[in-house]
């Protein structure tokens, strides 16, 4: 049987199509489950979890007839893994931070009023007395958008009191995409810029709405054992403190100074806005244990028939955030099990449906990524290091969270692109009957939190697919409940837990048209690209030559 795929014109040849794959999701939710598992303790890097998964995955590849896809040995077989070196930091015990103001003190316990982050600087101890606090907007210079919240103040060994998004969501008058975050608007890029600028430390104002998760989520993903990659200069990225602050202690923290913090929020949301020395100070004390670890990304590989040097990947990360201090019920472990358990046992899903079918002339990948949670870490390295050159990688498809509440009529993928790959998707679902639904949550910056993000920056065409919310039964109504039910009561909580109570049919007809976009790429002869206006259409183009 003949199909065409008729997303952009003359993109794609006519090619063989293998029948309807079979998924079995007993066995996907079997695989949820034990990989979500307390004996799996969160599954955080470093830890006899991540050992755990590690031999899961790699018995499960090995099992659905994949080859070892990752770095060569001494004697050139390739493992199943990719070693990932990181700088692990841990607080000792819980930090002493206080803020004055007026003539008063306050102190901030640790995951309630604050989340101070282990310092990524390689520093043993953060010591701060009386360091000035200076409020900075929303801490973005963006020559492009003459934009400059800093205008010039020395801010070297002052700790900025920064807010969360950029400075359109509320609107502003910049160009930074009215609600769609921007890169200017994530938390690591303000912790980055304060680097730049010198910083001793940044105070991330956490408010739900522009962060798009409330404060458990903070606490639960900052008050942990943190990550990064190893840096030649990691003071060129991080502050000695990183932490959030609750938005009634800024409140408080601003009127104790003579201050009004909503003002100062709507000031901050001009091109003019200077920024302000908030009469207040802070003073912070903790030891840091650091030491350089190495993780692993798994690579399972099917070799093309006819092009093996040609990539197709499948991409999704294997760990969550481990274990931290107790929940209401006394529950320590973050099971991670709708993330991504759900995103590692749909790619193991799909490497068993394609060795089961024909094989294809391309190569396809299936790549299990380190880190995510600590901030792309896995992806990143891979990105930086690749084990199968980038310039000849096709396309990556990655899932996380892939389970939704039923069948939908639409699907999504995380934040906004425009590139052919999205193209393709969308001409595979109009043929199920489905249709193309933006992320309804623009302002979350969902394109930049997953790890299709550190490939796209790279050029190569990338995106994380989202199951619906336009419910078969229920409609959007239905749907958008259930993902908000999701985000306020279980995103990064130990409540994320395996339920033998999912409807998985949905999941299943995402798992067909994930295959036949998959298998339409490693067929076909043709190189997706972005959008003639894309910020990563440049990078893709620089490689072009490496691809004829």
């Amino acid at each position: 049987m003949k199909y065409l795929l008729l997303a952009t014109a003359a993109l794609w040849s006519t090619v063989a199509f293998a029948a309807e794959p079979h998924f079995d999701m007993g066995r996907f939710s079997g695989d949820v489950r034990t990989l979500s598992s307390d004996a799996f303790e969160g599954r955080a890097p470093a830890t006899a979890g991540e050992a755990r998964t590690l031999e899961f995955l790699i018995d499960r590849m090995a099992a659905a007839g994949l080859e070892p896809g990752g770095t060569p040995g001494p004697d050139g077989k390739r493992s199943w893994t990719q070693d990932v070196p990181l700088l692990m930091a841990d607080i000792a015990g819980r930090p002493s931070v206080a803020l004055t103001a007026g003539g008063h003190t306050l102190t901030l316990n640790q995951g309630q009023e604050v989340a101070v982050r282990a310092a990524l600087t390689g520093d043993k101890r953060v010591s701060l007395t009386d360091a000035p606090l200076v409020f900075v907007g929303y801490g973005v210079k963006a020559p492009e958008r003459n934009w400059d919240d800093f205008k010039g103040m020395d801010l070297k060994g002052k700790i900025l009191v920064v807010l969360v998004n950029d400075p359109d969501f509320e609107g502003g008058d910049g160009d930074f995409g009215g609600k769609a975050m921007t890169y200017y608007g994530r938390w690591t890029y303000k912790y980055e810029e304060a680097a730049r600028q010198g910083a001793a430390g940044v105070l991330i104002v956490h408010e739900t709405a522009p962060a798009s998760y409330g404060w458990a989520t903070v606490a639960s993903s900052n008050t942990n054992t943190m990550f990064d990659i190893v840096r030649q200069e990691p003071r060129a990225a991080h502050t000695p403190m990183e932490a959030w602050i609750q938005r009634d202690v800024a409140v408080n923290l601003f009127k104790a100074a003579g201050l009004d913090f909503e003002k100062a929020r709507v000031a901050a949301r001009k091109a003019d806005f200077q920024p302000i020395p908030l009469k207040a100070t802070l003073s912070a004390d903790y030891e840091v244990t650091a030491r350089v670890i190495t993780s692993k990304n798994v690579l399972g590989r099917l070799p093309g028939t006819e092009r093996p040097d040609e990539t197709v990947i499948y991409s999704g990360h294997w760990d969550h955030i481990g274990m931290g201090e107790p929940d209401a019920r006394g529950d320590r472990i973050f099971n991670g099990a709708m993330d991504n358990a759900t995103g590692i046992a749909a790619m193991l899903e799909l490497a068993r449906a394609f060795k089961a079918a024909p094989p294809t002339p391309r190569s396809i990948v299936f790549l299990a990524v380190t880190a995510e949670e600590k901030g792309l870490l896995g992806s990143s390295y891979y990105a930086d290091n690749p084990v199968w050159p980038l310039a000849r990688t096709v396309g990556v498809i990655n899932m996380d969270s892939i389970v939704g509440p039923g069948p939908a009529r639409d699907f999504t993928i995380s934040g906004q692109a425009r590139l052919d790959l999205l193209d393709l998707l969308i001409a595979e679902g109009r043929k199920r009957d489905r249709t193309y639904t933006p992320d309804p949550k623009v302002e979350a910056g969902g394109f930049f939190r997953s790890d299709h993000f550190p490939f796209a920056k790279r050029g190569v065409p990338a995106l994380s697919f989202g199951p619906g919310i336009d419910l078969l039964e229920g409609g959007v109504d239905a749907g958008r409940q259930w993902r908000d039910a999701y985000t306020r009561d279980k995103y990064h909580q130990q409540s994320d837990e395996w339920s033998a109570d999912w409807n998985l049919d949905g999941t299943k007809r995402d798992l067909g048209l994930l295959y036949a976009v998959g298998r339409g790429l490693a067929d076909g002869t043709a190189w997706p690209n972005w959008s003639g206006d894309s910020e990563f259409r440049a990078a893709r183009d620089a490689s072009a030559a490496e691809r004829r």
